[in-house]
């Protein structure tokens, strides 16, 4: 996640009342303003009445119900930042004694943002919700609650606890000590990672992403940077920030939705789309796990895309990749969505490949390496 400043954590802000608590107080207030007005006891009749025949009046509640998702805040704390992003950061936490993250969503809705944007993004976190906490899978990050606006949220700190103000949504997490992915990538750019290892990854990822397909959800922003690893180096997709359920018509599905340099050619022109966006982007991904790279380092986002869309640009496939592997990377990102493949013929064509002895990471009749690669890759 991008550098942000995170202003939100003031404990000068003053927090927003939630709907019943604010129609509590009004009542308190009329009843009290009433009060003053009138004989101690001119009030007791209506008061009498409507606890005496209940089936006539009632006073209305205005308690929310509260969503299957939901956590319990009393029960989350809320620990140091870990990651920033544009509209947040993510915190390491404990949530009922479980160790979590937490991604805390700060809108700026105190007149920094229109009411359109604001809707927009908490249409977009309900989202997110809906999908994330109806999935259960091991190489999917699994998701424990939400909230959405809660004035009982409060961050821990050396100085003791500070309150939240009550727009700030949160999503609640298991916690992966493993980091990005794309972090552990970046550590072994210079020795490159053992073929065995990268098949295993693209392997976790390839299961995590058919898992998903067969529940009729697009992920729509597939990148090593929202792939989690766990203490055993397991793979599990987050993010499911712009996820959502595939439509059964394509047409319903467009705009430019994901990150460059990982977005399918159908995307960066606007074009109708469906799942198979999530395979060219797993074919961006299966490259970057094998070269510990970046695609595309010297180009800028324009040149990108239009190289993509116009002159079918790719990373280029080291001549020492295996041909069972970069068969696969270029299956996945070929530009006629069509001729893509499904998740699951991937993950039948990665479990296929021979790493018993590196899977021929170097060819026999091949002396050296190629590129930047020695010999041997990895530990």
């Amino acid at each position: 996640m991008k550098e942000n400043s995170d202003g939100f954590v003031r404990a000068d802000q003053i927090d927003l009342k939630s709907l019943d608590e604010q129609l509590e107080r009004h009542l308190n207030k009329v009843r009290t303003m009433d009060k003053s007005k009138r004989p101690d006891d001119a009030h007791l009749p209506l008061v009498a009445s409507a606890a005496a025949d209940s089936t006539k009046t009632s006073i209305p509640t205005f308690k929310k119900d509260r969503q299957e998702w939901e956590i319990d805040p009393s029960k989350l704390i809320i620990k140091t930042v870990i990651a920033r992003g544009t509209f947040g950061t993510v915190h390491r936490g404990i949530y009922d004694g479980q160790d979590v993250a937490v991604k805390l969503l700060d809108w700026g809705e105190e007149g920094h943002r229109t009411e359109a944007e604001i809707a927009s993004l908490r249409a977009a976190f309900s989202q997110e919700v809906a999908v994330w906490h109806k999935l259960d899978h091991l190489n999917v990050t699994k998701f424990i609650g939400a909230t959405m606006g809660s004035a009982e949220l409060q961050i821990q700190t050396e100085n003791g606890q500070i309150g939240m103000p009550s727009n700030i949504c949160c999503v609640v997490v298991e916690y992966l000590p493993g980091g990005a992915l794309k972090s552990y990538l970046i550590k072994n750019r210079r020795r490159k990672l053992a073929f065995k290892v990268v098949v295993e990854l693209a392997l976790d990822l390839a299961r995590g992403l058919s898992y998903l397909h067969s529940e009729k959800i697009v992920h729509r922003d597939v990148k090593t940077e929202n792939m989690l690893l766990d203490k055993t180096r397991t793979v599990k997709i987050a993010d499911f920030g712009v996820a959502r359920v595939e439509a059964s018509n394509p047409n319903d599905m467009t705009g430019e939705t994901g990150t460059l340099g990982y977005m399918a050619p159908e995307v960066l022109n606007g074009n109708p789309y469906n799942r198979k966006c999530d395979v060219y982007s797993f074919g961006i991904c299966l490259w970057e796990i094998y070269c510990c790279d970046m695609p595309y380092p010297d180009l800028s986002f324009s040149e990108v895309t239009s190289a993509v869309v116009r002159q079918n640009l790719r990373p280029e496939v080291p001549r020492c990749c295996p041909s069972s592997l970069a068969n696969v990377m270029k299956r996945c990102w070929d530009a006629n969505p069509d001729k893509r493949p499904e998740m699951d013929e991937v993950v039948s064509m990665l479990e296929a490949i021979d790493i018993s002895k590196g899977g021929g990471m170097i060819p026999l009749d091949q002396q050296g390496g190629c590129l930047c690669f020695r010999r041997y890759r990895g530990p």
